[in-house]
């Protein structure tokens, strides 16, 4: 499939700003310190609109936007658009509870949440986990295209929600005054490991599946055996151009290396010094981490896209 920039930078980012939420509102809970929790609430307001409003250059027509939203009984693509909106309800709610705590005139006070507050934040821990899956969910559901149908497709975009949300909440923690747990820095790390496993198993059995289908699969006719008389098509066209990219295998394994090491291998490295020593400067290490994780992350989403193989090219 022909790895669109608005898409990837879409999933890359509204990934990050949910991430960021779901934590956000999880740290709320637990009652962590107002000021770094309403950054976060605000930065992943900002990466979450960044996101969607990226998206909206892969449209053909983009004022028709607000149609997929009357789709939501049968499209994930609706249902995506849905929660992401529904989400901002619950992150309000949850910023207005936290006001109180934010204007006690030392910026040090802690979240303490009445039950209105605290139901807020489990409800948007809640969107910004489903609303992610949704995303997801609109490529798993696609039987077309094989390589998206894998069982790791939600997992991996949960895990790497996570992971990009969590480093930079640590990383507003540790600029709000230090307020940051050395146990983060561990935290960080396996969860580089754990998308990373979960990634390479993916491409794993990317590498070993191929494409389980046929010409016949191809034009409607699984039942029937197809052989090529004549070319479709002399010329380039729609098809050919946007389901049918060619990714050399050899450049394929050099950025699946690139990946790994921006998503997983730094981030899990820059995060031990903030285990390991407890005087370092946690926003010293996390800074780069946070920027090499996102990185990686997008070259992740053009290897998910690029080696993405439609059976419409069996045909082609």
């Amino acid at each position: 499939m022909h790895p669109a920039l608005s898409v990837i930078f879409f999933t890359t980012l509204s990934g990050a700003g949910y991430g960021l939420w779901c934590w956000a509102a999880l740290a709320a809970l637990c009652g962590a310190p107002a000021r770094p929790l309403m950054a976060a609430l605000v930065l992943g307001g900002v990466l979450t609109a960044s996101g969607l409003l990226s998206s909206l250059a892969h449209l053909g027509k983009p004022a028709r936007a607000w149609r997929a939203f009357s789709q939501w009984r049968t499209s994930w693509l609706s249902r995506e658009g849905v929660m992401a909106v529904l989400s901002y309800a619950p992150a309000a709610a949850l910023a207005m509870a936290l006001m109180p705590a934010l204007l006690d005139g030392t910026g040090q006070a802690r979240a303490a949440l009445a039950l209105p507050g605290q139901a807020a934040a489990a409800l948007l821990a809640a969107c910004a986990l489903l609303t992610v899956a949704c995303t997801a969910m609109i490529y798993a559901s696609l039987p077309p295209i094989p390589a998206w149908r894998h069982r790791l497709v939600v997992p991996i975009y949960l895990a790497f929600a996570l992971l990009s949300g969590g480093v930079a909440f640590a990383l507003l923690l540790a600029l709000a005054d230090g307020a940051l747990s050395n146990l983060s820095g561990l935290a960080i790390a396996v969860g580089a490991i754990v998308a990373y496993l979960l990634k390479r198993r993916y491409w794993r059995d990317l590498d070993r599946g191929g494409l389980p289908a046929s010409r016949g699969d191809a034009v409607g006719l699984p039942d029937r055996r197809l052989h090529v008389f004549e070319r479709p098509h002399t010329e380039a066209n729609f098809v050919t151009r946007e389901m049918a990219f060619v990714l050399a295998r050899r450049h394929a394994r050099r950025l699946r290396a690139l990946a790994a090491v921006l998503f997983a291998a730094l981030p899990a490295l820059l995060s031990l010094p903030v285990y390991l020593f407890v005087h370092a400067e946690p926003a010293v290490w996390l800074a780069p981490a946070a920027l090499s994780l996102m990185l990686g992350v997008v070259v992740e989403r053009w290897l998910f896209f690029a080696e993405a193989r439609h059976v419409v090219t069996l045909y082609y």
